[in-house]
């Protein structure tokens, strides 16, 4: 069988998602610094607990680089309690603010206008921030041409055929990358898609039957990727 172009199969699966579930409007946030705290927060944790967060840093008036940097760390900690692992978190948080704080005078701005790709790697040298998390505040808080991947993306497109099961991270960013036009609502909203078929019918006991995917792609059975 003739190789299909990973072009065309990442573009029918877009338009499927997106047809099926409508524009997701990701990241929840009002402010670069309250998206990018919640990138950092969400890790092992749904995000309904890193809302309640958000809502209570909100609340006390600390959605505030300077002033988050400035509180104690267990204050910090007990703030970020509902999100779990708040110990482990409040040094994270505090490690990207620190960062924030010492290279770019604590203003998200002055972030947002520096190179991506230098800024990614800068982003990684900070401990406690692996590479979805980075390119999670890249994209969603500073609007940066890069691709989040995660289990979902994993997941959904091994069962297809398109991925080997076991993939390198940077391997799949870059394939997207390579493979969609180079614009960020896209990113954004095919990664968003992606999460909420994951939650929703790619489970790890998935409901196959009644996924839009169900059918896609048409009459594949192993087919070559190209």
């Amino acid at each position: 069988m003739a190789a299909v172009p990973a072009r065309k199969l990442l573009q029918e699966l877009f338009e499927i998602l997106l047809a099926y579930f409508g524009p997701q409007g990701w990241w929840p946030g009002e402010s670069p610094l309250e998206v990018a705290l919640g990138a950092i927060l969400t890790q092992n944790t749904n995000w309904n607990n890193v809302a309640r967060v958000l809502s209570s840093l909100k609340e006390r008036g600390l959605l505030d680089a300077g002033a988050l940097l400035a509180l104690p760390q267990a204050e910090l900690a007990a703030i970020l309690k509902p999100a779990g692992y708040f110990n482990v978190k409040a040094v994270r948080v505090k490690n990207f603010l620190e960062f924030l704080a010492v290279r770019y005078q604590g203003s998200l701005e002055r972030l947002a206008a520096a190179p991506a790709e230098s800024l990614r790697a800068a982003l990684l040298e900070i401990k406690g921030i692996g590479p979805e998390t980075a390119d999670s505040i890249l994209l969603y808080a500073l609007d940066m041409p890069t691709f989040v991947v995660d289990a979902y993306t994993f997941r959904i497109l091994s069962r297809h055929g398109l991925i080997p099961e076991e993939g390198a991270y940077e391997e799949l960013r870059t394939w997207f990358l390579d493979q969609l036009p180079p614009e960020i609502p896209l990113y954004q909203e095919y990664h968003a898609l992606l999460v909420q078929l994951g939650k929703e019918f790619c489970r790890p006991r998935p409901r196959c039957p009644v996924c839009p995917l169900n059918r896609w792609p048409e009459g594949f059975s192993g087919m070559e990727v190209a």
